[in-house]
């Protein structure tokens, strides 16, 4: 969490235990300043910023010329969830370890010189590399926190990185389409919200508001009404990439709205869709364990009249 990043507890966010006290702080003044403030006695500094290299790489070009390839090892736009992983593995390292965090969305008419002038199928590989979840290595040094680059952890996933699909919906008819025959592979996350930390190790992310990247035509349907699909897609992606024409390819549509599950430490792994905890426009997973040592994923949806929803695992863990 961003408290266990910072070493601190977050005072909104602190749980009062057993004789301990709550930190406190002056509240901040009303501002329309396009910046961040914090309380007196606090600081802030930007050290990862959308663009910047996970690791080796091209570094950001403010005119917005950067490449879909550059895109691909650089942060992607718009995180609001992440997690901090002590290295090395199994310790309570406070100083070293990977930060992972997801990217929801995309402002596109930032990703290029022109905006959206023009639309084409090399700006649309750009924005589907702007999307998913990045891995990033840290460490604290003389009390200031730095991205530590070149790191065989750091990593970037997309709407083009390879997932494979767990659970009971694995294989199941809804999920096979031309590329896919199998239902058991899926190309890429995208619309990632919030996050969760398991207590094996992993990360958790759900894809939340999907269906603004499909698009499917006149006559959709109660299932694609349901979930918010429109007639051409919000962002387009259905122009220059035919798997979001839910028109021609259904069953897409379907592969998506999961809580993705990324394993951090291990970079050359392959991600997961967990079908077992539901599909719906995902704003997180969280994980509890009860007493008898089941694990119990607690997710919802950022939406109106919609629910909040618990899984409890049959196994212990």
């Amino acid at each position: 969490s961003f408290s266990a990043l910072l070493g601190v507890a977050l005072p909104g966010c602190a749980t009062r235990r057993p004789g301990g006290k709550i930190p406190g702080f002056l509240p901040v003044p009303i501002s329309h300043a396009d910046s961040v403030v914090v309380p007196p006695g606090y600081t802030s500094r930007l050290f990862f910023a959308w663009g910047d290299p996970i690791s080796t790489g091209p570094a950001f070009k403010p005119d917005a010329s950067n490449s879909a390839d550059d895109q691909a090892v650089q942060a992607g736009m718009h995180h609001d969830g992440m997690h901090f992983f002590s290295l090395p593995l199994g310790s309570n390292n406070a100083d070293h370890g990977l930060l992972v965090l997801n990217h929801e969305y995309l402002d596109q008419k930032l990703l290029y010189p022109d905006g959206m002038a023009t639309w084409t199928p090399e700006k649309l590989r750009k924005a589907q590399n702007g999307v998913g979840v990045a891995v990033i290595e840290v460490m604290r040094r003389d009390g200031q926190w730095q991205v530590i680059r070149p790191s065989k952890y750091a990593r970037r996933i997309t709407a083009h990185t390879p997932f494979s699909i767990g659970g009971p919906a694995a294989g199941h008819a809804l999920m096979k389409t031309a590329a896919d025959p199998a239902g058991r592979t899926v190309a890429g996350t995208f619309n990632n919200c919030a996050s969760g930390k398991t207590p094996w190790g992993t990360y958790l992310s759900g894809e939340e508001n999907w269906a603004g990247y499909f698009g499917g035509g006149q006559a959709l349907t109660a299932d694609q009404r349901r979930w918010g699909m429109r007639a051409t897609a919000f962002y387009r992606w259905d122009q220059h990439d035919e798997r979001f024409d839910a028109h021609k390819h259904p069953n897409e549509f379907h592969r998506h709205g999961w809580v993705v599950e990324v394993d951090p430490m291990d970079p050359a792994s392959t991600p997961v869709k967990r079908t077992a905890l539901g599909r719906a426009a995902h704003e997180g997973a969280w994980v509890a364990v009860t007493r008898d040592g089941r694990a119990v994923v607690y997710s919802g949806e950022d939406a109106r009249f919609e629910y909040i929803y618990k899984f409890v695992s049959r196994e212990r863990i």
